[in-house]
């Protein structure tokens, strides 16, 4: 990072297929090697078995399972006098994305399954709901912010 002036934030082009920007961060994210057309056969496969599993919208059903993991709250270090306290502060809206998108794609790739699109699928259908392993990450996060609520006034 510059210690002067903003770092512009580049902007990610839709996904060619759904015209959606959580689809497309989602894509990027399953990307590995800069392999790009495997990543979108992954996510695009995953979003057809979500399909024919709900029977509804799957970027709508992706939509609704980055939104209930996205999290409000996480703890920073921080050190104050020779200890460090785990200090509540709120996320952004660009962060809350980012660690959302990270945590389903983590829980989707250490659950049991054949295929990565079917896994993704799951635990995309699993997150819409409000349930699975994102989900709980979420929960842990925001309980241990609150536990910690009373360092909240070391941030700055």
């Amino acid at each position: 990072m510059p210690r002067r002036g903003r770092v512009t934030k580049r902007e990610i082009p839709l996904d060619a297929k759904h015209h959606n920007m959580i689809v497309a961060r989602l894509i990027n994210k399953v990307m590995k090697d800069g392999k790009k057309s495997t990543a979108e056969r992954i996510v695009y496969e995953a979003l057809q078995i979500m399909e024919q599993q709900e029977r509804k919208d799957p970027v709508s059903i992706s939509e609704q399972a980055v939104r209930n993991a996205t999290p409000l709250l996480q703890v920073k270090p921080r050190r104050v006098g020779g200890a460090t306290y785990q200090v509540p502060v709120e996320v952004s809206h660009d962060r809350g994305l980012f660690l959302a998108i990270r945590w389903l794609i983590t829980s989707a790739k250490s659950r049991a399954g054949k295929s990565m699109a079917e896994k993704l699928a799951a635990e995309l259908s699993d997150a819409s709901k409000g349930q699975g392993t994102t989900i709980k990450k979420r929960e842990d996060t925001h309980r241990m912010a609150e536990a910690n609520r009373a360092f909240a006034h070391y941030r700055w």
